[in-house]
């Protein structure tokens, strides 16, 4: 089932931006699916595919607007490093 979100906004905007309709949506849609990873509600893969994009190509982009690539919390990556260097 795919599902739909409408934003309106007018010109102003898209002059502003300097955009063009297209790339406005693609970056509003990269940006939200960006935030939800960072807020950890949705994995890389998810927020790629939200976004429009390979995985890959998400995870690099998010240097651009100063989202870490991994959302691990700190102690999420204490327990992975302990785990790592017992076994």
């Amino acid at each position: 089932m795919s599902n739909r979100l409408t934003i309106e906004y007018d010109d102003a905007v898209l002059f502003h931006l300097g955009l063009a309709p297209e790339q406005f949506s693609a970056e509003a849609k990269f940006l939200l699916a960006a935030k939800l990873y960072e807020l950890g509600r949705l994995s890389s893969g998810q927020a790629a595919k939200l976004a429009g994009k390979n995985r890959v190509d998400f995870l690099l982009s998010l240097s651009r607007i100063g989202i870490a690539v991994s959302n691990l919390r700190r102690e999420d990556a204490q327990a992975e490093l302990d785990f790592a260097f017992h076994e």
